[in-house]
């Protein structure tokens, strides 16, 4: 029969690794309106699930196109470079 040993020590010597850093957390916060716009996306998404789309669902999935790509292009051309971040 095997033992179950725990590794409690081996997970907790990583552990203030396991935060985030101020560099990744400014690229956080640097990418929140895109963040909040794909989410204000994925909701008009989801609500066309079960349903044929009305006029009403059309527009908002429009809207929030507009909104997602908007976010994007402005992120893009604040060319934003965090080192250490991303690829």
């Amino acid at each position: 029969m095997s033992h179950i040993v725990t590794v409690q020590e081996a997970v907790t010597a990583f552990e203030e690794w396991l935060e985030p850093t101020a560099a990744e957390l400014d690229a956080i916060d640097a990418e929140m309106p895109v963040i909040l716009a794909d989410i204000e996306l994925l909701d008009a998404h989801i609500v066309t699930l079960d349903r044929t789309p009305t006029e009403l669902d059309e527009r908002r999935l429009r809207r929030a196109r507009r909104r997602a790509l908007a976010a994007r292009l402005e992120l893009t051309n604040r060319g934003i470079t965090v080192a250490g971040v991303g690829a």
